[in-house]
């Protein structure tokens, strides 16, 4: 049964409008809960065709969590290849047989989350959001694919369009810094794919990144060959892709560029995700992990728990207000700030210098560290490791830095 709230002549109740702007995995699983409960749904994306630039990593809680099938995972990683500086390589492998990293096309999940939206009975437009005018209701303005003004009227509002978001321009949600991924697609021969069958690297360095770390991560047929930094300028990352391709080498050389693409990531939250009727879910809300970079199973968390919080202050067919709609932001911050501030931490202290990424390498070879990490990122729960471990890996961690001359200052 639908939702309602109140009319503003108090005569019968209207069903609740909600209106999600951008059709990523925050959008998508927004306006899915959204239809489910049986809100009047609209799901608003400038491009249905757009294949967003991005990695495409998610973890295996995201398979089952959000119930995706087999076919939209292009390859199940079980195998990582961590690179220092002076290319001395650790091999990570997964010991469970039905644990993976997932590898996907944003074409291919995108176009799926938001395709199921639709069949719950999302109302999907193909348009470009120009311009949100406050009052009650919200009067979003936007132009079709032929370029028509048009124009539809919401309770509620979800924005989900990205960093460069509108939707918190219009709300002045804040600033926050940014850093730029750039990433080539490959296409590669079947006996040089054959390596990548579920094999990932990672490789670091101040050549191929100065702030981050740069990755080969295998798709269909291809791989996604790319870097990140927070000083973008294009002949820097023409350098940095540059000496990508050449410390990977052989296993991609002769391979054909099929697609160049770029996008910004935010660097930190949003100060205001929040307010009066409007949200901000993904990167539009600034949810993308420092050190790792992640992104996509964030973005679809957050929008699912944005909507469930507007179906939970809905109940009884009442507008919400902000404060209950400001509940999703503390919800998340309670379950996922000390996962932000701890990979922050990381990257200060571990990409700071070659030294300190040699450090970070040689650590990654220990099995109770990849174990922790993986269980981390694999089910985004961390397990307490027992005193014994959490003593040799704390030594451990003191001297690779020592043997690095990684607490010495910078230079």
């Amino acid at each position: 049964m639908p939702t309602s709230r109140a009319s503003c002549g108090g005569g019968k109740p209207v069903t609740l409008r909600v209106a999600v702007v951008g059709s990523g995995p925050g959008g998508s699983s927004a306006a899915e809960i959204c239809a489910k409960a049986g809100f009047e749904t609209y799901l608003i994306e400038k491009n249905l065709s757009n294949a967003k630039p991005c990695g495409g990593a998610i973890p295996l809680c995201m398979v089952s969590e959000f119930d995706l099938p087999s076919e939209i995972i292009d390859r199940r990683v079980r195998n990582m290849s961590m690179i220092a500086p002076s290319n001395h390589a650790v091999d990570i492998s997964l010991t469970k047989q039905d644990e993976y990293i997932g590898m996907c096309r944003r074409e291919v999940l995108d176009g799926f989350l938001r395709n199921r939206a639709a069949s719950v009975g999302a109302h999907l437009i193909e348009g470009t959001f120009t311009e949100l005018k406050r009052g009650t209701p919200y009067v979003l303005e936007y132009r079709d694919k032929d370029g028509n003004a048009r124009s539809l009227k919401a309770d509620i509002v979800i924005g989900a369009d990205g960093f460069h978001s509108k939707i918190a321009k219009t709300i002045d949600a804040g600033d926050v810094p940014y850093a730029i991924a750039f990433q080539e697609r490959i296409e590669l021969p079947p006996e040089k794919m054959a390596y990548y069958e579920d094999r990932a690297e990672m490789y670091l360095g101040f050549d191929v990144s100065p702030d981050f770390y740069a990755w080969i991560f295998p798709k269909s047929n291809h791989v996604a060959v790319g870097t990140g930094t927070m000083s973008p300028n294009k002949d820097g990352i023409r350098r940095m892709q540059k000496a990508l391709r050449e410390r990977a080498g052989a296993k991609i050389a002769g391979g054909k560029i099929i697609k160049i693409e770029a996008h910004p990531l935010p660097e930190r939250s949003r100060p205001r995700r929040v307010v009066d009727r409007v949200m901000l879910v993904g990167d539009a809300a600034g949810y993308v992990t420092k050190s790792s970079g992640e992104g996509i199973y964030f973005a679809a968390k957050s929008g699912r728990m944005a909507a469930q919080t507007i179906v939970e202050a809905a109940a009884g067919g009442k507008l919400p207000s902000e404060a209950q709609l400001g509940e999703y932001v503390r919800r998340w911050d309670r379950q996922y700030g000390l996962t932000y501030r701890v990979l922050s931490i990381l990257q200060d202290v571990f990409y700071r210098s070659d030294a300190t990424r040699e450090a970070f390498v040689e650590m990654c070879a220990d099995r109770d560290v990849q174990r922790l990490t993986f269980d981390s990122y694999l089910y985004k729960t961390v397990v307490p490791a027992g005193p014994f471990v959490q003593t040799k890996i704390t030594l451990k961690t003191l001297g690779s830095l020592l043997r690095g001359n990684a607490l010495s200052p910078t230079r």
